[in-house]
């Protein structure tokens, strides 16, 4: 299906992936502007059932899952217990004993592997990535189209699903999204004709708001424009979830989890460097693993660049020694042996409607 609208696919995580369809920057603007759909199907869901599910999504996770309910979703992280990521989460709570966990693709095997480890809970995992098929549907008109595949109403509200019939086709519906915009996922079983058809009438519903297929490159560009962490690029087993910017979603007064105590340490103490956001009116931008300098120095590094599509301006994640975290700090990305200004902001980049 992929080939046949034209996508250029690259090895990826072991999957075959589009990275693109048309331009890149004709996607994303499809997306901020109307509605696109991005095969995910690489993502990992690995199930947690049992009497103690909860206990064990708990010790396991840096957010307090005790605040979910059925149906409701919540974004976490995973932490070895020197404070080092191991991966960012979406946590579903199906029912008391039973949890949905969507991980990384790159991340799945390691994943699995380190929750089997940490199994003192008697709880069930099963990595059932191979069963589920994932679509997301992105865009200021992505409700007009999904409701068009419903029978049900589709009244969603932000980081909750349901179980509900889309496409003819029994699902789970979600509604969280990694580009800002309003969007929905779509998680189903089946072989490749049940997903084709599926895909087929998503098109089909959508061809009146100029529903275009989008690759892992727009992806990439419409998560940055709103600072996302992308796991291996801004976060990993080397940064700490404060450092990281994600303190939000550490929850110490929830009890005990694994990595608390380094968590905590870092914390209490004052940071040395700091995950920022950067913005340039030149017209070149940095990539991952650029230096970024002040007088010649090298004071940090860039995770994620690019030219935002939307502002025509070259935006940047990047850890900073903790000196230079301050908003409106003027530093430089080092390009091709060039130092190019660069202003530290407040994220998002771009606003959305979402």
């Amino acid at each position: 299906m992929h080939r046949q609208a034209g996508a250029k696919l690259v090895e990826f995580a072991g999957y075959e992936m589009p990275i693109q369809y048309s331009s890149i920057i004709a996607e994303h603007k499809a997306v901020r502007n109307s509605v696109g759909v991005f095969d995910v199907s690489h993502m990992g869901e690995i199930f947690i059932s049992g009497e103690k599910a909860l206990d064990f999504v708990q010790h396991i996770t840096i957010n307090d899952a005790s605040k979910l309910f059925p149906g409701r979703i919540q974004y976490s992280a995973m932490c070895f217990s020197d404070g080092g990521i191991v991966d960012d989460l979406l946590v579903y709570m199906i029912s008391e004993t039973e949890f949905m966990l969507v991980v990384n693709a790159s991340n799945i095997d390691k994943d699995f592997n380190w929750m089997v480890s940490n199994n003192k809970f008697g709880v069930k995992i099963e990595n059932r990535n191979d069963d589920y098929s994932l679509l997301a549907v992105q865009g200021p008109n992505s409700k007009k189209v999904v409701q068009k595949l419903m029978s049900s109403d589709l009244d969603l509200e932000y980081y909750h699903f349901r179980k509900d019939k889309v496409a003819g086709t029994e699902m789970i519906i979600s509604r969280t999204g990694y580009t800002g915009e309003l969007g929905y996922e779509l998680y189903f079983r089946g072989n490749e004709k049940v997903a084709e058809k599926i895909w087929e009438k998503i098109f089909e519903d959508g061809e009146e708001f100029s529903i275009q297929p989008v690759g892992l490159a727009a992806r990439d560009s419409l998560r940055l424009e709103m600072g996302f962490c992308l796991y291996g690029n801004d976060i990993d087993e080397t940064t700490n979830p404060i450092e990281a910017g994600l303190g939000w979603i550490t929850k110490f007064d929830k009890g005990d989890f694994i990595g608390k105590d380094a968590i905590l340490k870092v914390k209490n103490n004052a940071l040395k460097r700091k995950l920022v956001a950067l913005i340039s009116d030149e017209k070149t931008f940095p990539r991952h693993g650029y230096d970024i300098t002040l007088n010649q120095k090298k004071i940090g590094n860039v995770t994620s660049g690019t030219v935002s599509p939307v502002l025509d301006k070259p935006v940047a994640l990047g850890y900073v020694d903790s000196d230079y975290k301050a908003l409106d700090t003027i530093v430089n990305f080092l390009i091709r042996g060039k130092e190019v200004p660069a202003r530290v902001v407040k994220l998002p980049f771009v606003k959305t409607q979402n």
